[in-house]
């Protein structure tokens, strides 16, 4: 019987690069011990449209960030009609959307953070202090990003003058931002699958916050607490809402939403489809919990890809 052939998809140009590449690498590995023949494709490397001279049966996504789960790679997945795995092109570009996300959580009664967008046309006017001030939000603020992931970009403002700093050097850089009230509490993470939730983590940074060196580095000593330290209803509760935000934005495959969980309230600050797939990386660690190998996780993955996704 002829082997199937997986395209690995890893590495890209975003500020991700990295942490993708680790994760292509690990996926590759548990890819080829369940005995398909592997391939890998770095779109830093090579033009997206090649992978339309690679004869595979699917395409395994490993990239993070800009153009690899904002809908960019998967429309060329889509186009070539090679079946992939992960979320389709409109769900990834709304989930890596955190302004789209948000008014999808709103709309269905998920509760997020309040918030305000800012963009290179409104943020002049919007910074105001009594704009500020005449709003929901209230110190410390989050700023960050509308459409990166793994916390860069973010940046805690603890008062106008630092909110004002922060906005005029990241408007040059991103083209909008999301200025979000700081939710403190309990960071819960929760793994879904095919749409059922695995799990909910439990994390303790020693850093300020949950920061890209809180994910990432092993010295960062970021505490791992599996399962969440939640009563049973409340942890019921936060799956439940990890499975309505992994449907109201249509995704499929793996995803990871990310709660905040502050006086007995979850807050949902966003949804990741394309979750880290490192040794540090959380689906995983959810999984190896519930004694579903990494191997299992990523054969469960492979069987759910297909094209003429949402």
């Amino acid at each position: 019987m002829k082997k199937k052939i997986i395209l690995v998809v890893s590495g890209g140009s975003s500020s991700e690069r990295e942490i993708s590449l680790k994760s292509g690498k690990a996926c590759s590995n548990a890819i080829k011990s369940l005995k398909y023949k592997v391939l890998n494709f770095d779109p830093a490397k090579k033009d997206l449209k090649k992978i339309k001279n690679y004869k595979v049966d699917l395409i395994f996504n490993a990239l993070h960030g800009k153009d690899g789960e904002d809908g960019v790679a998967q429309s060329y997945f889509e186009y070539f009609k090679i079946p992939y795995t992960h979320s389709g092109i409109l769900s990834s570009m709304n989930s890596m959307d955190k302004i789209i996300s948000k008014i999808a959580f709103k709309k269905n009664k998920i509760r997020t953070p309040a918030y305000l967008e800012l963009n290179s046309i409104n943020y002049i006017n919007i910074l105001k202090k009594k704009n500020i001030l005449k709003s929901s939000l209230s110190y410390p603020l989050v700023l960050k990003p509308s459409n990166e992931g793994s916390s860069i970009g973010v940046k805690i403002c603890v008062n106008f003058t630092d909110l004002k700093k922060n906005v005029n050097k990241l408007i040059q850089k991103y083209k909008t931002l999301v200025v979000e009230n700081f939710v403190g509490g309990q960071e819960i993470q929760v793994a879904v699958i095919n749409g059922k939730s695995l799990g909910a983590i439990e994390l303790k940074p020693k850093r300020k916050f949950y920061d890209y060196k809180a994910k990432y580095l092993k010295s960062a000593k970021t505490l791992h607490l599996m399962p969440a330290n939640l009563s049973s209803k409340k942890y019921k509760e936060v799956l439940d809402l990890a499975i309505k935000a992994h449907k109201a934005l249509k995704c499929r495959g793996i995803t990871r939403s990310d709660f905040k969980f502050k006086d007995n309230k979850f807050y949902l600050l966003e949804i990741n489809t394309q979750p880290g797939m490192t040794d540090l990386s959380l689906v995983p660690e959810i999984a190896k919990y519930l004694n579903i190998s990494f191997k299992c996780l990523i054969k469960n993955i492979l069987d759910d890809a297909s094209f003429n996704r949402q």
